[in-house]
């Protein structure tokens, strides 16, 4: 039964492909979320377009996603599972709200100093007001919960001081966004290669898609970072090979888990075999969602009924947002 005053919204952009930290990470929880609350997913194709401006693949990338969140569990009967740019409020309220940012606190984020050094030739204006426009698309819901990572906090900090200005301002319209995840620790899902976490967009060989085919799973779990093994028993693992150990904990059966953690601890752990358990266990894990996705993808009819559907539900909670908005303000002349 969902909790109607419990309101959740978060986005993932439709750049690069889904991979295994997505799923772990976010996909999974929101599939918890579907049931409990009244959930907001959006693919975020505005925000694309402050480091994508070239958009050839745009549509084949919102179709794949798109597919990839039902694959996974999502029911867009139960959610408004829709695209950001189907939301025309959206950008009404990114202006309102751009009105009370200030330009000082928007060049302190981390994540535009971060875009501005791996794109020194595209800083634009919407790089800089990026988190000008994920509170948009928050409060544009009255959300009061908001699955995020970490990198996303100070975003999310910076929704909060946008809504408490604009009740500050013109009157109490907007509940304070918190981040929310069950309360659980995060999952980080580590890259094959032993440095960071799996990402869209860096380091593909040593990140396992949800689209990747059984070989190419096979493939790069076999060529993840190893050693000769421990020397003594009872060792503490490196972290390339404690990698390995969450990898399998995801997808293994506990018992195979636990049988390699005691060939581990007696020294006399066989990485070949371990590697090979892991491939597989991640083909079985992976293979069904690929599949699944596939054909969703295929049925370009299917996606449009749940674009069209999820773009409804979510424009139907925009437009009740800024109608109070526009009342706040005091941009009633009629």
């Amino acid at each position: 039964m969902a909790q109607q005053n419990q309101i959740v919204m978060s986005g993932i952009r439709p750049t690069g492909f889904l991979h295994l930290g997505n799923y772990f990470g976010a996909l999974r929880n929101y599939v918890r979320m579907q049931d409990e609350y009244t959930c907001y997913f959006m693919l975020a194709d505005l925000h694309s377009l402050t480091t994508h401006p070239d958009t050839k693949e745009l549509k084949g990338n919102i179709h794949r996603v798109l597919a990839e969140h039902v694959a996974c569990g999502l029911d867009p009967d139960k959610v408004a599972l829709y695209c950001q740019s189907h939301v025309y409020e959206t950008s009404e309220l990114y202006l309102y709200l751009n009105m009370m940012a200030r330009v000082g606190e928007l060049e302190k984020t981390v994540t535009f100093k971060d875009k501005v050094r791996q794109h020194p030739d595209n800083v634009n204006a919407g790089l800089l007001t990026y988190p000008v426009l994920q509170a948009a698309d928050i409060l544009l819901h009255r959300a009061s919960l908001v699955p995020v990572g970490k990198d996303q906090e100070q975003h999310l900090e910076m929704s909060r001081t946008f809504a408490n200005r604009f009740n500050h301002n013109y009157g109490d319209v907007f509940p304070e966004p918190h981040a929310f995840n069950y309360g659980g620790e995060l999952v980080k899902v580590p890259s094959l290669d032993g440095k960071g976490k799996m990402s869209k967009s860096e380091n593909q060989y040593a990140t396992l898609y949800l689209s990747d085919s059984d070989q190419s799973i096979r493939d790069k779990v076999k060529k993840a970072l190893t050693d000769g093994g421990p020397k003594e028993p009872n060792s503490p693992k490196p972290d390339y090979i404690e990698n390995l150990f969450q990898l399998m904990q995801l997808v293994s059966e506990r018992e195979v888990v636990e049988k390699f953690e005691q060939d581990y601890n007696g020294c006399t752990i066989r990485y070949g075999d371990m590697k090979k358990q892991l491939g597989e266990d991640m083909v079985n894990f992976i293979a069904p969602i690929r599949e699944k996705a596939e054909a969703i993808r295929t049925d370009e009819k299917y996606l449009k009924e749940i674009m069209e559907k999820g773009a409804e539900k979510a424009r139907q909670s925009a437009r009740a947002t800024i109608e109070l908005v526009r009342e706040a303000i005091g941009l009633n002349y009629y």
